[in-house]
């Protein structure tokens, strides 16, 4: 068994797709995942499943939202170790300046971390700080000039449907989360 975050875009923001957190790990467990937890009502799912293709989980993943709650979610999967080890080359100045908000940047397949760096272009480096490692981005920006910094923007970007963001905490919180099991 290999353990998995997945990642849902979208939930429970402004009233609109909404998915109660109890019901959707119901919804996990149904379809033979192990081990599920969620993490807060932004979609965050950690669970076990011996598949170690990532395209079958996402498309199970997002079928079951689909066919459970008649919702179409995007939905990025990834594996806790994969996850460990990105965290671990995040560059130095991410998740350390405590009047700062960092992010995570996941990408959604099809997406590349290219494509979001064309379209939402370069950041502002008096306002803002970037890197990344496989398929997420890290952002930082101070939270007094956080509307100066380029990406702050990213969700009126092109790319905003193809990625989910999550912010240092929460990505921390997973990661602990995971290993407790």
């Amino acid at each position: 068994m290999k353990k998995y975050i997945a990642l849902l875009r979208g939930i429970n923001i402004s009233g609109k797709n909404k998915i109660a957190m109890p019901l959707l790990k119901s919804a996990f467990e149904e379809i033979g995942f192990s081990e599920v937890v969620t993490y807060i009502n932004s979609g965050n799912v950690i669970f076990s499943s011996p598949s170690e293709n990532k395209a079958e989980l996402i498309q199970t993943c997002e079928a079951v939202i689909a066919d459970k709650f008649n919702l179409t979610i995007p939905v990025t999967v990834v594996a806790v170790d994969e996850l460990i080890e990105i965290i671990r080359r995040a560059p130095d100045w991410w998740d350390h300046e405590k009047e700062t908000i960092h992010y995570a940047i996941f990408m959604i397949a099809p997406m590349t971390v290219e494509e979001v760096f064309a379209a939402v272009g370069e950041i502002k480096p008096e306002y803002e700080k970037i890197a990344h490692h496989g398929e997420v981005i890290f952002w930082s920006a101070p939270r007094k000039t956080f509307n100066k910094a380029r990406w702050s923007k990213i969700a009126s970007s092109s790319v905003n449907n193809h990625v989910t963001i999550r912010n240092a905490n929460t990505v921390n919180k997973l990661l602990l989360m995971s290993q407790a099991q």
